[in-house]
């Protein structure tokens, strides 16, 4: 398998730190004086988001968060910490999501118990130790919720969003397809990366690459969301309860 670039890992680790870090600041500054309750939910999860993040990317940066597991009698580098971050993170995004579309507690739940189910299993494919063929089987599982999860993105969400304002509905459409596109990636990545042992790109390669898709699905999708905040007053104005 490929090495690394020397000092790849720990430029990108460094760069996602700062980069989550400055997200967050930016959110804070961006919601600073926000008195609407209803809007101060988006404030309050995107916030939580990148904050999260940040953490996660400083414990990998010092060297934490990180463990060996052997896989064919090679040492596989896995970050733990990343999966811990998509954990929490990736379902308060889907909250974010479904919060503009103003979809039922049954679709959050729905849309929440399949990404942790995505995470999960992808954090059990990370650390198997039985063989790549045991790994490739596990990310095949957690892709699989990610589908479902997907089409209840562009079915039930979007049959929600399509219900509010156009403006709602549009920025509603533009975050769900920068979700779907940057989400789609990161199984690709982990594939062809060192975790899933085909080692098609080098452990610095992949770490650089996970960071800047992080950047984009949180920093990149909070700076869009937080932005619009005309389209938060409409999303934010009473209707009636969406249906389940």
């Amino acid at each position: 398998m490929a090495q690394p670039a020397p000092g790849l890992e720990t430029i990108a680790l460094g760069i996602g730190t700062l980069g989550m870090a400055l997200g967050t600041l930016a959110f804070i500054a961006m919601g600073a004086g926000e008195t609407n309750e209803k809007k101060q939910e988006f404030y309050i999860i995107t916030i939580f988001i990148a904050a999260i993040a940040a953490v996660s990317y400083f414990s990998m940066f010092m060297g934490f968060g990180v463990i060996e597991v052997v896989v064919d009698g090679e040492a596989l580098v896995i970050y733990w910490a990343r999966y811990a971050d998509w954990l929490f993170t990736t379902p308060l995004l889907l909250l974010d999501l479904a919060l503009l579309a103003g979809a039922s507690r049954n679709t959050i739940a729905t849309l929440v118990g399949l990404d942790v189910a995505m995470i999960i299993t992808g954090l059990v494919g990370a650390l198997a130790t039985e063989g790549a063929a045991m790994r490739i089987a596990w990310w095949g599982i957690s892709t699989g919720f990610f589908v479902v999860l997907l089409y209840f993105l562009v079915s039930t969400l979007s049959k929600n969003a399509a219900q509010k304002s156009g403006d709602v509905a549009a920025l509603f459409s533009t975050l769900r397809n920068l979700v779907i596109v940057l989400w789609t990636a990161y199984p690709i990545v982990w594939i062809i990366g060192t975790e899933g042992t085909l080692g098609l790109i080098p452990l610095g390669v992949e770490t650089a690459a996970f960071m800047v898709l992080d950047l984009a699905a949180k920093v990149g999708f909070g700076f869009i969301l937080l932005r619009s905040r005309d389209v938060l007053d409409q999303a934010s104005a009473p209707s009636a309860q969406a249906a389940d």
